[in-house]
């Protein structure tokens, strides 16, 4: 999958199947899902705490820590896109 072939809805449609199969809807709620998005940005954060924008810029040139950043920002965005199945919100529209 590309950004260039992937919709939202898509991946809304990825994320909810992924949820159901494991029965966690019992658990995404608003209140949990929130929290579960500042804990991972938070993950993400960390990667780059205490660096100036330059040794940020450096370090990203590493395989191995590019591909940690990529999965904190990838497990933001599908608590986000769990978030607005939870609240049937139509991010498109909203943003």
């Amino acid at each position: 999958m590309t950004d260039e072939t992937t919709t939202l809805a898509y991946l809304r449609q990825r994320v909810a199947e992924f949820v159901t199969a494991r029965n966690w809807e019992q658990f995404h709620t608003p209140k949990n899902l929130s929290g579960a998005i500042a804990i991972e940005t938070t993950e993400l954060m960390e990667h780059f705490q205490w660096l100036t924008d330059e040794q940020a810029a450096v370090a990203l040139q590493d395989e191995t820590k590019l591909a940690a950043v990529t999965d904190e920002l990838a497990d933001v965005l599908i608590y986000t896109l769990s978030l607005a199945n939870a609240l049937d919100v139509d991010v498109s529209a909203a943003v």
